[in-house]
């Protein structure tokens, strides 16, 4: 999140780690870093890093962790649906289509490169 503790539109915003074990991996992140975290059920939880207020990122334990790590890097829009057509005229595939989370929507776009990333909106 930026310093000023408002998103700005299509900077990275949030990043996600896709873990196996949240329980474990919450517990290692609080142990070697300091991080806290807010429980938003039994598959995911947003982190906190010391010294802030806002989340910085999340745990998801829905999806499958990548070998040696891959995080999901989420991009902040104020227009999500214009977003999502900007992305498909720029040559973008939309890999997951909008949909509704608590807190807002997103979806995920693969790039040229194939390098995915998410975008997420409050409305």
């Amino acid at each position: 999140m930026s310093e000023s503790g408002k998103q700005r539109h299509h900077s990275i915003d949030y990043v996600e780690l896709n873990v196996t074990e949240l329980v474990a991996t919450k517990h290692f992140y609080s142990a070697a870093f300091g991080w806290r975290f807010n429980d938003y059920g039994p598959e995911y939880a947003g982190f906190v890093m010391p010294g802030g207020d806002a989340e910085a990122g999340g745990l998801n334990a829905t999806g499958e962790a990548a070998v040696g790590g891959s995080p999901m890097v989420l991009l902040y829009s104020d227009d999500l649906d214009g977003t999502v057509a900007a992305v498909r005229e720029a040559g973008g595939e939309v890999r997951v289509e909008p949909y509704a989370f608590p807190g807002g929507r997103r979806f995920h776009f693969a790039d040229p490169s194939g390098n995915v990333l998410g975008v997420w909106s409050e409305a």
